[in-house]
């Protein structure tokens, strides 16, 4: 098993679409196959209500499961995955690329773009994830970025362990363990590894990632 693989992250018994993270390589590698599993469905499936102010562009791109409710006013561009029993809110702007899970809230003003969000995340207010990969339960609080590009615009490293590994990404968010809390108004930098649990402060601007050698974070 690769030592910074998913499993070091998330439990995905319960998400649908567990079969687009591989054993034996690094958990970002998700995000470079995203875009061809999303590609690889058949999507124009939309299993609820949507309000006339919505703006759905691309619809036969964008798959939306039963009991989810899409507020007036969101803006959702295929290809696009949202699974069963999550809330689209007032003025959400969800960019090509998203894939959720069960139970998941995408939130007033939060932007999303190329991401994953298992069973239960919530980037409720004022949020941008992109690049990024939200485990289980997660919460993100009001303001939280997950920034995704190098300002000297070069790949984005990971560093863990006293060591560092290229990612071959450009734009790489972060990668936030099952059940983390991120308080409001926190920068989580490019190539941030965070483990299931984790627990930060508001208006912090976190570049560290917080694994631990002597412990397998499940």
């Amino acid at each position: 098993m690769n030592r910074l693989s998913y499993e070091l992250f998330f439990d995905l018994e319960s998400f649908e679409h567990r079969s687009l993270f591989k054993e034996g390589v690094p958990v970002w590698n998700a995000l470079k196959h995203l875009k061809a599993y999303l590609e690889s469905l058949s999507l124009g499936k939309i299993e609820c209500d949507i309000p006339s102010s919505t703006i759905l562009d691309h619809p036969e791109l964008i798959s939306i499961g039963k009991g989810t409710v899409v507020e007036p006013g969101a803006y959702i561009q295929g290809p696009c995955v949202i699974g069963k029993n999550c809330q689209v809110r007032h003025g959400s702007y969800i960019r090509p690329y998203l894939l959720t899970g069960d139970d998941c809230v995408i939130g007033h003003a939060t932007e999303t773009k190329h991401a994953i969000f298992l069973n239960g995340a919530k980037a409720p207010h004022f949020n941008y994830v992109g690049d990024s990969i939200l485990g289980r339960d997660v919460n993100i609080g009001a303001g939280v970025i997950c920034a995704n590009f190098r300002l000297d615009k070069k790949l984005v490293p990971v560093r863990v362990w006293g060591e560092q590994f290229s990612s071959e990404l450009k734009k790489f968010g972060a990668i936030v363990g099952d059940s983390s809390q991120i308080g409001c108004n926190t920068v989580l930098n490019p190539g941030l590894l965070l483990r299931k649990r984790s627990l930060i402060r508001s208006c912090e601007s976190v570049s560290e990632s917080n694994l631990r050698k002597d412990v397998s974070h499940v």
